[in-house]
Formats: C-alpha cells, structure tokens, sequence
C-alpha cells in the first residue's frame, strides 16, 4: 500500500490550497478515505472522509471551508481548503482508516501564515 499525498504549502491566512493523494496497492474504489492533520504538538485527527459511495463528512472546525472528492479512475482523493486559517497549519495525510493504520506515507505541510 503507497497513499502519496501532495499540494501543500505555505499560504496566507484566507488563502486556498488543493491537496492531492494518490493510492496504489489495494483496491482504492471499494474503500472510505479520509484526509487526517496532525498540529504541531498535538495528535493526528480525522477533518475529512468520504465513502466509497460518495458521501462525506467533516470536523466541525473546517465544515463550509473544506471540500473532499474522489477520482475513483485515477486512485485519488482531494481536499479543496479554502478561507485557510493559521489553525489550519500541520502536516496531511490521506489514509483510508481501519485496517490501514499501519500506512501512512510522507503526508503534505500545511503552513498557513496570519
């Protein structure tokens, strides 16, 4: 299992940015995937899943900001972030949950300035 995710940046506060993840080695389609950030200092969290059927569910801190899709065609997952607030700062990572807690990959920084 690779899950590479991509995108990230340094921005400004109100700025937007486009994460990409693309996953190989399972069989992508059939699977929830979730976009989890982990802060400077504190613990990795879920702010974003969607299932294998398209729905979606967020954090109450980025709901109305953020955006996750998927392209089950090309083995991607993305995350639109827009109005980006400091907060918002950590490394991203896209994993696909239970089962999957052992793949991570190199995740993307997020690094949005006030």
């Amino acid at each position: 299992v690779q899950l590479q995710a991509s995108g990230g940046g340094l921005v400004q506060a109100g700025g937007s940015l486009r994460l990409s993840c693309a996953a190989s080695g399972y069989i992508f389609s059939i699977h929830r995937m979730g976009w989890y950030r982990q802060a400077p200092g504190k613990q990795r969290e879920l702010v974003a899943a969607i299932t294998s059927g398209g729905s979606t569910n967020y954090v109450d801190s980025v709901k109305g900001r953020f955006t996750i899709s998927r392209d089950n065609a090309k083995n991607t997952v993305y995350l639109q972030m827009n109005s980006l607030k400091p907060e918002d700062t950590g490394v991203y990572y896209c994993n696909p949950g239970l089962g999957f807690e052992n793949y991570w990959g190199q995740g993307t920084q997020v690094t949005v300035s006030s």
